[in-house]
């Protein structure tokens, strides 16, 4: 089951990357925090390709998975202010149209860190 859960997070990364870089680069640009420092476009980007070489790792690590799982988890933690400024400044993407929605989504903000966390833990076999 871990396992199953690791690789479906690394191709969910895998995409989400890749929307970035494609089809939903401005609906991306919505959730950059108003106090990051670089260009929207350019930490869409930024973000896109770190989320596909993260994905990538999650999927094809095998003898890192540990320290794969924990910079996957401290990279959901480094965007969560992104979610938190899309509600607070009621900003639509993703179906996410009402403050409701956008208040959900910062909830399952901590299970994806859970996921990587778990996913990338236990069995014998396993080492950082």
């Amino acid at each position: 089951m871990r396992s199953f859960v690791r690789v479906l997070l690394g191709l969910a990364l895998v995409f989400a990357g890749t929307s970035h870089l494609t089809f939903a680069r401005q609906e991306f640009r919505a959730q950059v925090p108003e106090f990051v420092p670089i260009d929207e476009d350019t930490t869409v980007l930024a973000s896109g390709v770190a989320e596909i070489g993260l994905g990538s790792a999650l999927v094809l690590a095998s003898r890192r998975r540990r320290l794969v799982g924990t910079a996957v988890a401290l990279f959901f933690v480094a965007v969560f202010p992104g979610n938190i400024a899309q509600w607070l400044n009621r900003r639509d993407g993703f179906g996410l149209d009402s403050d409701e929605k956008r208040i959900a989504r910062l909830f399952g903000q901590p299970l994806l860190v859970a996921a990587a966390l778990w996913s990338t833990r236990g069995g014998s076999r396993q080492r950082s």
